[in-house]
């Protein structure tokens, strides 16, 4: 009840404009949700930069980069290191190196450093701060935790109001099976208490060829039956999924998400791998970033650790055209 009070104080302090909140030069696309972790953040992310690099558009990403070292403003390098910069911006950055990516705490600050490197800003997680008030709220919830059967903190994973899904310009039910019904669909829409002309899309999530975190890694453990799985991130629930079509799962480590890996991590590792000679090691792309800032990382590690890249994508093509349309329009009636 305390928590809830706060936020809704917090709300009504900025939509009544006592507190103030400033745009951007450029237009801007947050990508946020009202749940602690585990909505897919950085896969829309990275399709949202997908979709606008294909229309033509210059974007950038604009994180705040939790957990880095390093303070202020920073533009993160497409070899950068997880520790410094975020294990999230680190990620995008080397998979699009020609977006310029940074960092900052004050997103007001951030915005305007990139204006003049981009067209458009995507934000990542800033839909709780107000203090910068964006073009485009895209909301994501995950379809296996849905909001209405989940509670505020610190008895549920809610971070802010299920009522602000309604200030959003267009929400996103994340990691869905690959069909849904109109009645599903609809029953959504219903149980999120989405008035009919907001917009919502379904996405799911796309695992493709594990890749090797070290050069040293040896493809041949990729043939075997058994795997163990070493994961930091708010919810892995469908990469154990995925693996499990494949891979008989002997042993999961289960880290906390954004966690850094220690000395005593590595031991940890060590140990789980050595009971089973030949089982792969797989890993997801924002634990690599950190794994890869290890010192030291014994060679059994090294030669049998892979990540699974991941991707979100929409149900149909027609969704996905649907999305672009609104997507371009509004940033391109911004920029007028």
């Amino acid at each position: 009840m305390i928590y809830g009070l706060v936020l809704r104080i917090r709300h009504l302090l900025y939509n009544k404009g006592w507190k103030k909140s400033f745009p951007a030069s450029v237009p801007t696309v947050c990508v946020g949700n009202i749940t602690v972790g585990g909505t897919g953040k950085t896969p829309h992310v990275e399709l949202l930069l997908r979709l606008l690099l294909v229309a033509g558009k210059q974007p950038a990403v604009l994180s705040r980069g939790y957990k880095r070292k390093l303070k202020g403003f920073q533009q993160v390098p497409a070899d950068g290191s997880a520790a410094l910069y975020g294990d999230e911006p680190v990620q995008i950055a080397h998979k699009f190196p020609e977006v310029p990516v940074a960092v900052d705490k004050d997103r007001v600050h951030g915005c305007a450093q990139l204006a003049a490197k981009a067209s458009c800003i995507v934000l990542d997680d800033a839909f709780q701060y107000r203090r910068l008030r964006a073009t485009l709220n895209l909301v994501l919830v995950d379809f296996h935790r849905p909001v209405f059967k989940d509670r505020l903190l610190p008895w549920g994973r809610l971070r802010d109001l299920p009522g602000r899904l309604k200030a959003a310009q267009m929400v996103i039910v994340t990691k869905c099976p690959a069909e849904l019904s109109a009645q599903e669909r609809e029953a959504w829409r219903k149980d999120l208490h989405l008035p009919p002309e907001q917009p919502l899309f379904f996405t799911t999530l796309q695992y493709s060829t594990p890749l090797p975190v070290f050069p040293e890694a040896d493809k041949h453990y990729l043939y075997a039956k058994q795997c163990t799985v070493l994961t930091g991130i708010a919810n892995d629930a469908p990469l154990r999924s995925y693996l499990s079509d494949t891979y008989k799962i002997g042993q999961h480590l289960q880290f906390p998400d954004h966690h850094a890996y220690s000395k005593a991590d590595l031991r940890t590792i060590t140990r789980a791998i050595q009971a089973s000679a030949t089982s792969c090691l797989f890993t997801t792309e924002k634990d690599a970033q950190r794994l890869r800032d290890c010192k030291n990382v014994p060679q059994s590690i090294r030669e049998r650790l892979f990540y699974i890249p991941v991707e979100a994508a929409f149900l149909t093509p027609e969704e996905q055209e649907a999305f672009c349309r609104l997507l371009t329009s509004t940033i391109r009636s911004e920029r007028k």
